[in-house]
């Protein structure tokens, strides 16, 4: 039996920062996780540069049943704060469009500063053993792993949703949170493409035209949320950066509107025609010729003269608010993230403690907080990590 003041369930973004900064605090930790190498998620994200941070990151861009939770986590540990560990550790990175932070070279630079940090903090390490018993007795928590015993006052759930399947993941995390008295929102597939029915084949023929849109969720109650970024049509149905943010609000049921001509002044059609009668809609349309042409068939409209100014209107209406309705999403196989997760009722805003249970953490994608795309779930990690690290 192996003696500790922390055990930290996962060996992601979350729980490597989470052991880092404890044992810097002087804190015994251990780090157990089931797969054989640490920050598998870091790995492979922003097509493997990372895109570790936002420099937007406010709750705001955040979804949870609690939109507040996040906001002590995020305000006192910020992206300012991951930036400059970043440069202490003479990462090289960029920023791309709207707050994106991405490593220069490799996403394995984040990985081996969280290692080399975990080092810092004297962190034991174990991974490539399976998870055994877990029990909570006399204030201490009991973790098998690949044959050991490990005790310890503090247990710290950080093993993520179910998202990306094929790195490991799975719902291991709510299964725990359960058995210790807490409770799940039912987890769903987030940052992932939806897919259309049957009656909208006609757009799986444009599977890989892209273009600009401001993509809107079109709740059943409340308002929306909308995103102006690109929409990518696929064979199974909608992708892109619009459509992923979308796909964390959309529930089954509920349409999803697409603004095709994104800054359109009203009247541009009828302006068309006034300016070249005898040209068509799918040429006047600012948009890839195969999705102009798709769209004009559908609409109904060729010869721009040899339409009603109530027909353009009616067009200009249609192509601003072009509603889909998706069967599904892709899953939790082809998901960036969760939404949902160890509900936040039941945890403390300020460590990410379970209330009824001392001793008992929760961080990461493990809990019901669920960031934009671009860098918003890895400062939650860091974030959520930092906090927990203060308390444990």
């Amino acid at each position: 039996m192996e003696q500790f003041d922390a055990i930290v369930l996962g060996a992601g973004g979350a729980g490597l920062m989470c052991a880092a900064v404890a044992g810097q605090r002087g804190r015994r930790v251990v780090v157990l996780d089931h797969g054989t190498e640490p920050g598998r998620k870091i790995v492979i994200s922003g097509g493997g540069r990372c895109n570790f941070t936002n420099r937007e990151a406010v709750a705001e861009r955040y979804v949870s049943t609690n939109p507040h939770f996040a906001k002590s986590a995020l305000g006192r540990y910020t992206a300012q704060d991951f930036l400059d560990l970043v440069e202490r550790h003479g990462i090289a990175w960029h920023e791309k469009t709207l707050g994106q932070l991405f490593c220069d070279g490799s996403a394995r630079q984040i990985v081996a500063m969280l290692l080399g940090e975990c080092e810092l903090g004297q962190v034991t390490l174990r991974l490539g053993g399976a998870l055994g018993e877990i029990g909570h007795a006399d204030a201490r928590f009991t973790v098998e792993h690949d044959g050991r015993r490990y005790v310890a006052p503090s247990l710290v759930i950080a093993t993520g949703g179910p998202s990306i399947p094929k790195l490991g993941a799975t719902g291991f995390a709510y299964d725990l949170a359960r058995r210790f008295g807490l409770k799940v929102v039912e987890p769903r597939p987030a940052l992932v493409p939806l897919t259309l029915p049957g009656e909208e084949a006609l757009f799986r023929a444009l599977s890989g035209v892209a273009t600009p849109v401001v993509a809107g969720s079109v709740p059943a109650k409340g308002k929306g949320q909308a995103f102006a970024e690109a929409a990518l049509f696929t064979h199974r149905g909608l992708s892109g950066p619009a459509i992923l943010q979308v796909s964390s609000y959309w529930k089954p049921g509920e349409a999803v509107t697409i603004d095709l001509v994104p800054g359109a002044a009203a009247g541009w059609l009828r302006k068309a025609k006034r300016v070249r009668p005898r040209g068509t809609l799918a040429a006047a349309l600012p948009l890839p010729g195969r999705l102009g042409d798709a769209l004009a068939e559908v609409i109904g409209v060729g010869e721009l003269g040899l339409a009603t100014d109530r027909t353009l209107e009616a067009a200009e209406r249609r192509l601003a608010d072009w509603r889909f309705h998706p069967n599904g999403t892709e899953g939790f196989a082809k998901a960036e993230v969760t939404v949902g997760g160890i509900a936040t009722a039941g945890l403390s805003s300020k460590t990410m403690e379970a209330r009824h249970l001392p001793g008992l953490y929760a961080i990461g994608e493990a809990v019901d907080v669920t960031g934009w795309l671009g860098g918003y779930n890895f400062q939650w990690a860091w974030a959520s990590g930092w906090a927990a690290a203060q308390a444990v």
